[in-house]
Formats: C-alpha cells, structure tokens, sequence
C-alpha cells in the first residue's frame, strides 16, 4: 500500500505543477473570454449568437473526431513518443484533412438541420480550426505526457489575444457571426505555431504498420466516445435551433456559455492532466482508486458554489453582466447549473479515467447510452417549454439517466467508489447551508440592483459554503499566512 501512495503522490506532485499552469491560463483566458462576450453582447443581436452557436457546434463534433483518438492514444502510450511520433503524425494530417474535408462538404446539411442555411459559410469558416490541429496534435500530445502544461498553457493565452483583437474588431466593424469565427481561427493559428515549435519532436515523416494498428485500435473508439460527448453538449444548439429559431438559441447559447464558465476554466485545466495521471496510476488498481478518491471531494467542492450562484442567481447574475434584454436566458441557466455540476464529474473525470485504463470501448456505451435519451428528450423538451423546457430535458437526463451509468461502469473496470463517499459530506452540507442562505437573501434583496444581490447574497452563501467545507485548521493556516 505505501508503494501505490508513494506512486500517486509522485504523480499528483507533477500533475499539480501542471494543473496550476493549466488553471491560471484557463483563469485568464476565461476572464479575457468574459470581457470580450460583454462587449460582443451588445454589439451583436440574438441571431447573430444563434448563427454562431450552429458553427460552435460543428466545430466541438469535428474537433472531437477529427484525428479519431490519435492524440489520446499518444498519452496513454507507454514507450519513447519520438518513436511513434513520425507514423502518428502522417495517420493525423491524413484523417483530419480527410474529416474536414468530409465536413465541409456537409457544412450546407448541417446548417440547415439547425434551421439556419445562413449558418454555411461560418461552420465552414470555423471549422477549419481542426487543419491546424493536423499540424500540432502529436506535439500537444507530447507535452501533456511530459507535464509541460506550461508551455501549452502560454500558447493558449497568446492565441487568446489575437483571437479578441480579431473578434472586436469585426464586431465594430458589423461583421455578425463571421466576428466570433475568425476570432477562433486567428487563435487556433497563433497557438498551433507555438506549440509546434514548443513540442520539441524531430521533424519526422514515417510510417509503421504495426504502430499505427496500435495507435487505432486504441483511437477509434476513444474518438467515438468523445464525438459522442460532443453531441451529448451540442445537440441542444440543433435541435432549439430547428424548433425555435435563431434567435431563441441565441439566449440559449448566452446562458450555455454562463454554464461552461466552470468547466471551461476547471474541467478544461484538469483534462489536461488527468488523462496523462489517470493513464500512469491504471497500472495499478489499488492507486488508480486512490486517485479517484482523492479527485472527486475536491472536484465537487469547486464546483458546487459557482452551481448555486448560477442556479439560485440566475435573473441577477444575467441582467448584472449582459443587460435586461438577455433576462429570457435566466430561466435557462438555472438548469444549466444542474447539467454542469454533471458533466464535471463525468465528462471531465469518469471518462478520463476510463480513457487512461484504455477502457475506450465503455465510454462508447456511457455517451451512446447518454444519447438516445436525450436527443428525443431535447425535441420534446423544446416543443413543449421552449429553450427552457430543452435546458430541463438536458438536466434531468443528466442525473437520472447518465450518472447511474457512470457509476456502474466505473464498477464495473474495477475503479472502488465506496471510498469517495466520505469525502463528499462536507461539501453536500455545505451546499445544502449555502442555497439555502442565498434563497432567503436573495428573496429579501430582489427588490433592489443585481449587484446588490449578487453580493448579499451570493456572498453570503459562499461564505457559509467556505465555512463548513474547508477544515477548520486548513481556514486557521490560510488566515495567518495572509496576516
């Protein structure tokens, strides 16, 4: 037993480095990202959001399968990187050229599924991210097993500033959708360039037959799972967009976005190491287990507060940062919240440690299984409430049907659960103490500004929150280093 603590505790010191670079740059490109939706918010309208969101979706389904599973096959691999990373990088470039390729074609059916032919030309636009990606994958790949978040981290942020000078800009200058989709390609360029350079590989051209049947086998059903995923958080941008129009998927998106603050700044930092820390510790059952118990309490308390703001705050929170014209988005984040706090624990932990025992193939029937729920679910949702009845349809799908699968799935490959349980109390209470505190606070404020709301009561809660969940000694030690 001191063998496998003392293997995840030499993993999670590296994976810790990594994660802090991680969050710092999701942390400031989030708040750059927040910045620039404020201005966007009003210098755009509705439709123009909506246009976007069809081409977001598009690009998040491509993106997903576009080198199917090339680059999580490289992070699981257990030799020299250098000697795959030639075949790797020819069976990249050929199958992300190919999908978009593929897609590009389709880009005309796809926008018009989402009943917006309009959208065309932006879902061909954004979506040539993925060529760069043919050029950067295996590099990326390289400096996630090698923990050089930094590195990865700086490209992104740098790629960040271009992509808001370029979207700003167009936006003054009318350009509608087409603002955010250049924005996106400027970055994807900037970035790639970086980390190319940064990966550190030999600028190698070869193929292996044997190299790349492994690199599939593993791939392929990797890539379909987290296709699968993607349409899993992008099916809704279809189907409201075929049922209500542009305009009301618009709001939809606007209060998306709001709910993918979380896991975009947290789940997308954690990704980044714990699928490489997930892979090292399935070497042994007993420290993968571990792993998970440590993982979960402190994924959950990070996200529960942000849900509860979004979920109780939702009509404040939305008119405090984009305006009362944008409050129909409300009623959707306050579900939302619900579907975040879900897809933190799966999509960003369950299925990571699935992918780092190579139990690709159970991913496959977790997101499959996900799906054929939800897409009928979504269409009856969307006829019968609108975006809000869709946003309620995407939430109770989430607890009722995904979770359950999860967790017997994770059973299942042998990962204990029982564990966990513990370390989950004081968040719980806390949650439980905290939303309650900000109901009664924010019934008794809502007469006045959203500002005042948000910081009475959302303050509030999260103090009451802070204070039963973190250990007293921990709250002790925090106060006297800051004395």
């Amino acid at each position: 037993m001191e063998e496998e603590t003392q293997r995840v505790d030499e993993v999670g010191a590296r994976a810790g480095r990594g994660l802090r670079w991680t969050v710092l740059g999701s942390l400031v490109t989030r708040a750059g990202s927040f910045a620039m939706g404020l201005v966007l918010a009003r210098l755009l309208a509705a439709d123009d959001f909506g246009t976007y969101a069809v081409a977001l979706a598009a690009t998040q389904l491509v993106m997903h399968v576009k080198d199917i599973g090339i680059q999580a096959a490289i992070i699981q691999w257990r030799g020299r990187i250098e000697d795959i990373a030639p075949t790797a990088s020819v069976l990249n470039f050929a199958v992300t050229t190919a999908a978009y390729g593929g897609f590009w074609l389709f880009a005309p059916v796809f926008a018009r599924m989402a009943g917006n032919e309009a959208a065309t030309g932006v879902v061909r636009l954004l979506t040539a991210v993925v060529l760069v990606e043919a050029f950067t994958a295996v590099r990326s790949a390289s400096l996630l097993v090698r923990f050089q978040q930094d590195r990865l981290t700086l490209a992104i942020m740098i790629g960040f500033v271009a992509n808001a000078a370029v979207a700003v800009t167009l936006a003054f200058a009318g350009a509608g959708a087409y603002a955010f989709a250049w924005g996106q390609v400027t970055a994807s360029v900037v970035t790639g360039v970086l980390i190319f350079f940064w990966g550190r590989l030999p600028i190698r051209v070869g193929w292996d037959r044997e190299t790349a049947g492994k690199l599939l086998r593993v791939g392929i059903p990797s890539a379909v799972g987290f296709g699968l995923e993607a349409l899993l958080m992008n099916a809704d941008y279809v189907i409201v967009g075929n049922v209500l129009g542009a305009g009301q998927l618009g709001y939809y998106l606007l209060a998306f976005n709001v709910s993918s603050w979380v896991p975009g700044i947290i789940g997308t930092a954690l990704r980044y190491v714990s699928l490489p820390s997930f892979s090292r510790l399935s070497e042994d059952p007993v420290a993968l287990s571990e792993g998970v118990r440590r993982a979960v309490p402190v994924m959950v308390a990070f996200v529960l507060p942000p849900a509860l703001v979004m979920g109780l705050l939702a009509h404040p929170l939305i008119a405090f940062l984009y305006g009362d014209r944008w409050d129909f988005s409300a009623g959707v984040l306050r579900w939302l919240a619900v579907l975040m706090v879900v897809r933190m624990l799966i999509s960003f932990l369950a299925v990571d440690v699935l992918t780092g025992l190579g139990a690709t193939r159970t991913t496959v029937w977790l997101n499959l299984g996900w799906a054929v729920v939800l897409l009928p679910a979504l269409l009856a949702g969307a006829h019968l409430g609108g975006i809000r009845g869709a946003a309620v349809a995407h939430a109770l799908v989430a607890v009722l049907v995904a979770v359950p699968m999860a967790l017997v799935i994770l059973h299942r490959v042998g990962v204990r659960l029982a564990p966990v349980l513990p370390g989950l109390v004081r968040p719980a209470a806390g949650a439980v103490a905290a939303g309650l505190v900000m109901a009664l606070l924010e019934g008794a404020t809502r007469t006045g500004p959203a500002l005042v709301q948000l910081v009475v009561a959302g303050g509030a809660g999260l103090l009451v929150f802070v204070l039963i969940v973190v250990p007293g000694a921990a709250l002790k030690k925090l106060v006297t280093r800051s004395a």
